[in-house]
C-alpha cells in the first residue's frame, strides 16, 4: 500500500481493527487504537510515534486524587511499562511493546494543548531519580502460612500452580521462612483457590487492598532512594513491600482507605520542592 503511494506525505489508517487466530475480523479492545500506531510506526522505522490524549502526558501522580501534579517529561519504557499497569490510564501496558522493541520514541500529547511537550517515552534512562507514582485498586492479598515450607522444595511451585490452574495472573509475591504471601486483581476463583491452598497451610485472606507503585531508576546502588520511599509511608499501615524484582519500580499494598493519604504523602515527601 506505501509503495503504491511513495510521493504522499501523510498517510491516514484506521487503528484497532484487526483479525484474530481464526482469520475473524475483530478488535483488539481497550489500548487497541494505541497498539495500532505502534505497530506501524514499527512496520515503517518511523523516527517518532505520537499518541494524543487529552492531557499533557503521564503525570508524576494520579491528578484525580492529589494536588499539585505535574507531567513527566522523559520516561524509559520499563517505567512507562510499570506505570501503565498499576493505573497510569493514559496508556496501556501492552501498547508501546512494538516501539520499544525497534527503539522508536514514543510521545504523549494532549490535543487540547498542541503545544505542549508532552511526555518521552524512549530507552534512555535518567539517571538517579524517582520519576512517579501509581495505584492499582480492586486488590487481594492472600497469605499462606505452613511448617512444611521450611528448609522445603517444591511448595512455591505447588502455591503457584493452583493460581495458574485458575488462569489467575499474580501481580506481588514476598515470602518467608514459614509463609508466602501473593496479590491477585482478579477474585472469580478465589474462594476455589483458598480451598485449595488450604491443603498446604492456613490462608489469610485481606480484600479491597490498593497496590501503590514508585517508579524511577531503583537500582539497588542507588543508596537511599528507598529508604525515603519508606519514610514517606511512616505513618500508612503497609501489608506487602515488593523491591529488587525491577530497576524501576517498588510497590507497596495498603488498605483502599489509605491510599489518597498515600499518595499525597509520597508526593510531598518525592517531588515537592522545599
Amino acid at each position: 500500500m506505501l509503495n503504491q503511494h511513495k510521493e504522499a506525505e501523510i498517510y491516514i489508517t484506521q487503528g484497532y481493527i484487526c483479525r484474530n487466530a481464526y482469520g475473524e475480523i475483530d478488535n483488539l479492545q481497550r489500548g487497541g487504537s494505541d497498539y495500532s500506531a505502534s505497530l506501524i510506526g514499527a512496520a515503517i522505522d518511523s523516527e517518532e510515534i505520537q499518541i494524543w490524549t487529552d492531557i499533557d502526558g503521564m503525570h508524576n501522580n494520579d491528578p484525580r486524587f492529589v494536588e499539585g501534579t505535574a507531567p513527566v517529561r522523559n520516561l524509559h519504557f520499563e517505567e512507562a511499562a510499570e506505570l501503565a499497569y498499576f493505573g497510569a490510564k493514559i496508556l496501556h501496558p501492552t501498547c508501546i511493546l512494538p516501539a520499544k522493541l525497534n527503539n522508536i520514541p514514543v510521545r504523549l500529547l494532549n490535543t487540547m494543548e498542541p503545544e505542549a511537550p508532552g511526555t518521552l517515552i524512549s530507552n534512555n534512562t535518567e539517571k538517579g531519580k524517582i520519576k512517579a507514582v501509581a495505584a492499582k485498586d480492586n486488590i487481594t492479598s492472600i497469605k499462606i502460612k505452613s511448617g512444611r515450607m521450611l528448609l522445603a522444595h517444591g511448595f512455591l511451585r505447588k502455591v503457584f500452580e493452583i493460581f495458574e490452574s485458575y488462569q489467575t495472573p499474580i501481580d506481588m509475591v514476598t515470602t518467608s521462612e514459614v509463609g508466602v504471601s501473593v496479590t491477585i486483581d482478579k477474585s472469580k476463583h478465589l474462594s476455589e483457590i483458598v480451598d485449595d491452598l488450604k491443603k498446604y497451610g492456613t490462608v489469610t485472606v485481606d480484600e479491597d487492598m490498593v497496590i501503590i507503585c514508585v517508579v524511577g531508576d531503583l537500582e539497588w546502588e542507588n543508596v537511599g532512594f528507598e529508604a525515603r520511599i519508606v519514610n514517606a509511608l511512616k505513618d500508612i499501615p503497609v501489608r506487602m513491600i515488593s523491591y529488587g524484582g525491577s530497576n524501576y519500580n517498588v510497590s507497596f499494598l495498603i488498605r483502599s482507605e489509605d491510599k489518597k493519604r498515600a499518595l499525597q504523602a509520597l508526593s510531598n515527601n518525592l517531588f515537592c520542592k522545599a
